[in-house]
């Protein structure tokens, strides 16, 4: 099914658009909030969600008038900071009260900012509730691509993701047939250059100094390693409807080409702009309309040449591995970024070394045995048992 509505066939958006901020307290989320506040007029927050952060979900409530929260750790219920929650306000907790505000009869968009599996189900949820869907959640597609995107209608479902978002406005008026491959743009992170020697002595404080952009920690690991890269991949092939294969990686250091299409004639199209995911977030927001910039834009007469490379998947293992998870298919993108989670946490809590991130992603593969997706709950059975997998990896090597 293709994501895009015919231009005759838009449906007419509401003058102001009610929006649930899933993942308010983090980097996508406080920055989502930062282009409701710049186009109040256009945007109203009615619904939040935290994983634990309680003092910001109260300050947010109140600055937005919000009145439908939910806290997903369940261990903060008693959090003294929830005293300060506005009267009328109603307030969950678990990751069923998470993915009941995706279903809320007074949300016309759902912001899905919650990092890692977690937001899966409120993807879900929102889908099948017939929710616009904003999300900057991308493994909630890369584990559950299959069952995701035959509920998503033209013109429901629009990435957040500065790439994704690229290629979408790339594609806009554009027919599927036409496309010949894509160029999914990467900084090439902050060892780009560096030899597999060099990485064994990486910190997570080097590994957090990304080059161009302005993350949360586990993204940012991520951008270091390339797996966010990988993930991008399997992302794009179920968004785009592209073979892995034809998906190419493409390092453009200063972030400027935030990704290109190529189609049958050889024409190539690309997106550009700042790096700011406020600029993806609004995008998001405000399809199909684009509203004043919430940035400074670029003045291209002054900036640095535009340079293009190779991503190096023998140095940078994680990429590949995250590919040929998407190539298995199945169960096994689940399976791999459970995996990656584990590690990535790991690392940044000096409990293993950077390399193995990667050891850690081909250990669990190399222990499953892929299966075709068939619903959540065998995805959480995947999952769980992945992160078993890694957790007995990490501490294998720590021994």
């Amino acid at each position: 099914m293709s994501l895009f509505e015919r231009p005759g066939a838009r449906s007419p958006r509401p003058h102001v658009l009610r929006v649930a901020v899933l993942g308010c307290s983090g980097s996508i989320g406080m920055q989502t909030l930062d282009v409701c506040r710049q186009h109040a007029d256009r945007l109203k927050v009615v619904a939040l969600s935290v994983n634990s952060s309680c003092e910001r979900l109260v300050e947010a409530a109140r600055e937005f008038g919000a009145t439908h929260l939910a806290v997903a750790d369940v261990s903060h219920k008693d959090d003294v900071a929830l005293e300060g929650v506005p009267s009328g306000c109603e307030i969950g907790f678990g990751a069923d009260a998470v993915m009941a505000l995706a279903e809320l009869p007074d949300v016309d968009c759902v912001v899905n900012a919650v990092v890692g599996e977690a937001g899966m189900a409120a993807g879900y949820a929102a889908l099948k509730a017939d929710k616009i869907l904003a999300y900057a959640n991308k493994e909630s597609i890369v584990v559950a691509g299959d069952l995701l995107m035959p509920l998503a209608k033209p013109g429901r479902l629009i990435p957040v993701d500065s790439e994704h978002s690229a290629i979408y406005q790339c594609l806009v008026g554009e027919r599927d047939q036409d496309l010949n491959r894509i160029w999914l743009t990467c900084s090439g992170g902050p060892f780009y250059g560096m030899t597999r020697g060099q990485l064994s002595r990486m910190t997570p404080g080097d590994a957090l100094a990304h080059p161009t952009w302005t993350m949360g920690p586990k993204i940012t690991i991520d951008c270091a390693t390339l797996t966010n890269k990988g993930l991008e991949v399997i992302e794009a092939h179920h968004l785009f409807d592209v073979d892995i294969d034809n998906i190419h990686v493409l390092v453009q250091r200063q972030s400027r080409i935030h990704s290109m299409v190529e189609f049958a004639d050889g024409s190539v199209k690309a997106q550009l702009g700042p790096s700011d995911m406020r600029i993806p977030i609004q995008y998001a927001l405000s399809y199909p309309e684009r509203w004043s910039a919430p940035t400074v834009p670029v003045d291209w007469c002054h900036e640095a040449p535009v340079t293009f490379g190779e991503a190096d998947e023998k140095t940078f293992g994680c990429l590949a591995l995250i590919k040929e998870a998407g190539r298995i298919a199945g169960t096994m993108p689940c399976a791999a970024n459970a995996a990656n989670e584990v590690a990535n946490a790991a690392f940044r809590a000096g409990e293993c070394g950077f390399l193995d991130i990667e050891r850690a992603i081909s250990s669990v593969m190399n222990a499953t045995k892929a299966v075709p997706v068939d619903n959540l709950a065998q995805l959480a059975e995947v999952d769980a048992r992945s992160r078993q997998l890694a957790r007995s990896f990490i501490r294998e090597v720590r021994a």
